[in-house]
């Protein structure tokens, strides 16, 4: 995966139910591993902005329920900080579900903003999203 220019603290545990921010039909989904994450043995991982998780659904259309899928997280809680100096923080935890292991999304819009480190990891999800923060 590509590096992105800030200093992004880790703010999403394995477990960890968040908002599906576009239209796959998922609403609410539960975090179940980190692909790609780096730890200590015997730590659990866990998540930040950019991130590739591997998410379960918990709540959306029926037929989704329960299935698993990749995602990519867009939005979190806890405050991060740029190279710049300022710090971003959202109101809620987001991702936006991917269909394929090239990234490319399921859905075909990403409602609400997404963090610009998306930008320069995920092209394909920030060109989906109403605007980039």
């Amino acid at each position: 995966m590509r590096a992105i220019g800030a200093r992004v603290t880790r703010g999403l545990n394995i477990g960890s139910n968040v908002l599906a921010a576009d239209n796959s039909g998922a609403r609410i989904v539960r975090i179940t591993g980190v692909k790609h994450g780096k730890t200590k043995k015997g730590r659990q991982q866990t998540a930040r902005v950019a991130d590739w998780v591997k998410v379960s659904v918990r709540a959306g259309k029926p037929d989704m329920k329960g299935q698993v899928f990749d995602a990519v997280i867009i939005r979190q809680r806890l405050p991060y900080r740029r190279k710049t100096g300022e710090r971003v923080c959202f109101e809620d935890n987001a991702v936006a579900l991917l269909k394929d292991e090239k990234g490319n999304p399921k859905g075909t819009m990403i409602k609400g903003p997404v963090a610009r480190e998306i930008s320069e990891r995920w092209k394909e999800v920030a060109k989906l999203a109403q605007f980039v923060l």
